[in-house]
């Protein structure tokens, strides 16, 4: 079985997004607006950061793919509310590309540049092998942040399964 560049890449980032939103509401409701400057490291960008990161990562990866361009947003969230809104602004933007415009960019080579180096990868790697760990990573990151920070999510929030 075969799944489409849609399915695999705008799908599981709405899917991911409202994870990463329950998880959001979690932390409103336990710490509030403080969690939102709370990092990992101190060399680790902070809950604001992972969150625009993921957005940047989930945008860019589904524009990149689709040949589409994506929304600009400037990163200068300091509330809970503000990420949340952030998130909601994605979601409806990767929900307003079209499946097809994304499923047309399976052939499409995707060059990226990392440090010096270059990398061209086809749609279907660069989504795998780049933008969905990429994004997971930011998921994940967010939610070790609340979790180190006492805010009581656990295994169940963030595979979307928690009541």
């Amino acid at each position: 079985m075969s799944i489409s560049l849609h399915e695999a890449s705008a799908a599981a980032y709405v899917r991911g997004f409202h994870v990463l939103a329950d998880l959001l509401r979690k932390a409103k409701a336990h710490g509030g607006d403080a969690l939102v400057e709370q990092r990992l490291a101190p060399d680790m960008l902070n809950l604001a950061g992972q969150v625009q990161r993921a957005s940047d990562t989930a945008k860019f990866g589904v524009a990149r793919v689709a040949d589409v361009q994506p929304p600009a947003f400037e990163d200068n969230e300091t509330t809970i509310d503000q990420l949340l809104a952030r998130i909601d602004g994605t979601v409806q933007w990767i929900e307003s590309v079209p499946a097809d415009t994304i499923n047309a960019g399976a052939s499409r080579s995707i060059t990226r540049k990392f440090g010096p180096n270059e990398r061209t990868f086809s749609a279907n790697e660069y989504l795998m092998l780049f933008a969905l760990p990429n994004f997971y990573f930011h998921i994940t990151t967010a939610y070790d942040i609340l979790r180190h920070n006492g805010v009581g999510v656990g295994k169940l929030d963030y595979l979307g399964f928690a009541g």
